[in-house]
């Protein structure tokens, strides 16, 4: 093991910006806020709380992307907070429309179908090109998000929240399954530490939690296994104990 090789982050942070969820939260922040200045009256709240729901779901991916490095749980729950920002968001337009009498559409109208399709068309593109200068593709949209109708204007921006919940549904749901496989950065740390001190670095395996990298048992020879107190005056700190245990109760410092 070379004590002087450069370290590796456990967990990357940031990157967000290459993330679809924040490319299209960019572009439903940057419209709403033009909805707001054409369509609503200046003086009202409403402006101000649509306005801060839409920067709460992009500002909260972000933060949660560069809080990853250092906490799983934090990355998951500001990504939640966007998700609801966003479901706020969505009452909002949805309520401009059926108090000014406009048809919401459907799922399966034409109009609804074209805005999706556009959003495919991306994802698709940004597959190809992940590395492209303007990911958010604000002109793809411009034909709607530009319209002199406030309800194409609305149902557009309804559209586009659902796509990026639906994203967010996914990037969700990929933070609690690499929390519960990983495990926190805390857990992460931790098991590196054990590498280290075994003769191995932190970046040899891409799995820190590997349990064929820590020592055998110093009694019976199984495999040490990395375990939190309960109890007593170390609770919470972490141990290695042997996995055969009841039979065998030998322990080792971490």
């Amino acid at each position: 093991m070379n004590e002087n090789a450069p370290y590796k982050k456990l967990r990357p942070s940031g990157g967000y910006r290459s993330l679809r969820s924040f490319q299209t939260t960019t572009i439903i922040y940057d419209a709403t806020v033009s909805f707001c200045e054409r369509f609503i009256d200046k003086k009202s709240r409403l402006v101000d709380q649509m306005v801060q729901a839409a920067r709460s779901g992009r500002q909260n991916i972000a933060e949660g992307s560069r809080a990853s490095a250092t906490s799983s749980q934090t990355e998951l729950r500001l990504v939640t907070v966007a998700r609801a920002s966003l479901d706020e968001l969505l009452l909002d337009y949805e309520d401009f429309l059926r108090q000014r009498g406009k048809r919401q559409w459907t799922k399966d109208d034409p109009e609804a179908r074209a805005v999706r399709g556009v959003g495919a068309k991306l994802n698709h593109d940004l597959t190809d090109r992940p590395d492209r200068a303007d990911p958010s593709d604000h002109e793809a949209y411009a034909a709607w998000l530009n319209h002199p109708d406030p309800a194409i204007v609305a149902n557009t921006l309804i559209c586009l929240i659902h796509q990026a919940n639906y994203l967010l549904d996914q990037q969700i749901a990929g933070l609690e399954r690499s929390f519960v496989n990983e495990g926190g950065y805390s857990e992460q740390l931790a098991a590196a530490r054990v590498k280290r001190r075994s003769g191995f670095h932190p970046t040899d395996r891409t799995d820190p939690t590997d349990t064929r990298s820590l020592p055998p048992c110093p009694k019976c020879g199984k495999l040490m296994v990395l375990r939190t107190a309960k109890q007593g005056k170390n609770a919470g700190s972490q141990f290695l104990g042997c996995s055969g245990y009841p039979e065998c109760k030998s322990t080792l410092p971490v």
